[in-house]
């Protein structure tokens, strides 16, 4: 079966995801992603030019699929229950089957140097998320009496990211399953 361009870029990204992700960037080799995607090394160094451009696609991809998941997830009720909503989704996205950890911090772990493509790729999408949240609380404080929107947000930020980390290291079913409580605790203390 032929593909186009498009097609095998597409193919490669996704081969690529599963092994970045899975197994670590550094772990797996150009050739491994390659032979897992059934393209010749020649075909993969057309569509990106190095490792490098191997990684910020993937990257770039995964920031995409991300906001899209965001987006759904946070969907169009009212502030409060988008909040909620990201959690929820959040939640669910977590079981050790399909989650290793969030893929940025994986990266940024991988790649320190904030001068590297991968890690200015993954501030990007965290600076992403935490805005987003502040969005979402700044809308919340036209309805609700929010002490401070900017605060608000950035715990949220922070349960984000303590949800991933708890469920790699503790399981879906440890703490991560109780951040929907906690959000639901720190709203109600920031509209006090």
């Amino acid at each position: 079966m032929r593909r186009s361009a498009a097609e095998t870029r597409e193919h490669v990204l996704q081969v690529a995801h599963d092994l970045f992700y899975w197994n670590g960037i550094r772990a797996v080799g150009v050739d491994r992603v390659a032979a897992e995607a059934g393209v010749a090394p020649t075909t993969l160094y057309r569509l990106f030019a190095s490792k490098d451009y191997l990684i910020a696609a993937y990257l770039e991809r995964a920031t995409h699929l991300y906001q899209e998941w965001f987006e759904a997830a946070a969907g169009d009720a009212d502030p409060r229950a988008r909040i909620l909503g990201v959690f929820d989704a959040l939640t669910g996205q977590v079981h050790p089957r399909q989650c290793r950890g969030c893929p940025f911090l994986l990266a940024l772990a991988e790649f320190p140097d904030p001068e590297h493509p991968a890690h200015r790729q993954a501030v990007v999408l965290k600076r992403w998320v935490r805005d987003r949240l502040g969005d979402l609380t700044a809308e919340l404080a036209k309805t609700a009496p929010i002490g401070d929107p900017d605060l608000l947000a950035d715990h949220l930020a922070l349960l984000i990211e303590g949800v991933y980390a708890s469920a790699q290291a503790l399981d879906a079913t440890g703490p991560a399953q109780r951040v929907r409580s906690l959000v639901e605790k720190l709203l109600a203390f920031s509209e006090e």
